[in-house]
C-alpha cells in the first residue's frame, strides 16, 4: 500500500531524525486499531536522498510482521531507487532490535547488493522515540556479515582476498609489478596500492 505524502514530507533525508519526523506522522495517521499492529515500511530514495515514495509492505500482528525481499524491492526497482531506508514499529514501545529484526535487515542488505540498491538505515519506531541501526553501529556490523551472502559472492570475495594476499606477499619479497600482475590477475593500480 503506497503511503500518500504531502509536499512537506517529500524531503531530502539527511539523518535518522528526518526519517523519524516523517514516519512518526505516518504512524500517527493510522487508525486507532491499526496503530497497535506492527507495520513495515520502505522509504525509496533518489541518488540525492530525496524521498521518492514510502510503501507499507507488511502489516502484521501485535508482536510480529512478515517481510519478504520481493515486496521490499519491487517498488524500488520499478521507481529506479538507488537507496532504501527500512522502518518498522514496535507497538510495545520497546525499541531494541530483536534477532529477527537483525536477520531480516541482514538478508535485505544482501538482496540490495545483488540488485545494486543500498540499505542506508533501518529504524524501529514508536510514537515518541526511535532506534536507528545506522546510528547504533548495527547496520555497519550487518554489512560485514556473511550469514546471508550468496555462495557465489562469498566465493568471489574469498578468491579476490587470496589474490590480494598473494600479491601483497610477492610485493613484500621484491617481485616486480609485472610478475605480480601476471600471477595474481590484479591490475597495475591495485598492485601499486598494496
Amino acid at each position: 500500500m503506497n503511503v500518500r505524502l504531502t509536499k512537506a514530507q517529500k524531503i531530502k533525508i539527511a539523518n535518522s531524525d528526518d526519517v523519524f519526523a516523517v514516519m512518526r506522522q505516518i504512524l500517527r495517521r493510522e487508525n486507532r486499531l491499526g496503530r497497535h499492529k506492527e507495520h513495515f515500511w520502505v522509504i525509496g530514495l533518489a541518488n540525492n536522498h530525496q524521498v521518492l515514495y514510502i510503501e507499507l509492505v507488511s502489516l502484521g500482528s501485535l508482536t510480529a510482521t512478515i517481510v519478504e525481499p520481493m515486496d521490499v524491492f519491487s517498488w524500488a526497482l520499478q521507481k529506479r531507487c538507488v537507496r532504501l531506508i527500512l522502518v518498522h514499529n514496535h507497538p510495545s514501545g520497546a525499541l531494541q532490535p530483536s534477532l529477527a529484526d537483525k536477520e531480516i535487515t541482514d538478508r535485505l542488505i544482501q538482496v540490495g547488493r545483488i540488485v545494486k540498491i543500498e540499505i542506508l538505515d533501518h529504524l524501529i519506531i514508536s510514537e515518541e522515540h526511535y532506534y536507528s541501526f545506522a546510528d547504533a553501529g548495527v547496520l555497519e556490523a550487518l554489512h560485514q556479515s556473511t550469514q546471508f551472502v550468496p555462495r557465489y559472492a562469498d566465493e568471489e570475495r574469498v578468491r579476490k582476498a587470496s589474490h590480494v594476499d598473494m600479491a601483497r606477499k610477492l610485493k613484500g619479497r621484491g617481485v616486480t609489478v609485472e610478475v605480480i600482475i601476471a600471477v595474481s590477475g590484479l591490475t597495475a593500480e591495485a598492485v601499486e596500492a598494496l
